[in-house]
């Protein structure tokens, strides 16, 4: 069984007028451009409430950095009263949206994701050996790195939000 370590768990919350679908698609192309994520939608509901809805969206982005390590992150989209609102911008009517989000995200490091060293109890015991004395570097390095691509993904998200609502 490969060894998962969550290494990265953090959110971003805004409050204010953007573009649901705009933002989604930013997110989306931002995952598969800047981080090389193969990113899957695994879960996408919406509760329509009066004129409002509320929606939440979940992904599973996936990455094989070499033949023993794998980027996994995991991002959940809270939305909360969702309407769809006008706005005058440079004295032309633009529809959008107002309303509550969350973006979730987690970061995991998968070691041995194919389980190579899982077929006996003798490479379980050299995997320990290997990861411990071998490459605690190189693990450190996967870490870091892994969190850089989280960090930056919510500074963008939060960045792409603030610059949508004070247009």
């Amino acid at each position: 069984m490969a060894e998962k370590d969550t290494i990265f768990s953090s959110n971003v919350k805004y409050n204010g007028i953007f573009s649901f679908s705009d933002f989604y698609k930013f997110c989306y192309d931002w995952l598969i451009e800047e981080t090389d994520l193969i990113v899957a939608e695994n879960k996408y509901t919406e509760k329509i409430i009066g004129d409002s809805k509320n929606v939440k969206v979940e992904w599973t982005g996936t990455r094989k950095v070499t033949d023993y390590f794998k980027f996994e992150f995991k991002i959940k989209f809270e939305i909360v009263g969702l309407t769809k609102v006008e706005i005058n911008q440079n004295n032309t009517k633009i529809k959008t949206n107002k309303g509550d989000i969350k973006v979730i995200l987690k970061g995991t490091l998968i070691r041995d994701y194919e389980g190579k060293f899982e077929r006996t109890s003798f490479q379980k015991f050299l995997r320990a050996i290997y990861e411990k004395w071998v490459i605690p570097s190189r693990i450190e390095q996967y870490e870091e790195k892994l969190i850089g691509d989280c960090d930056e993904f919510l500074s963008q998200s939060k960045a792409y939000l603030d610059l949508e609502g004070k247009r």
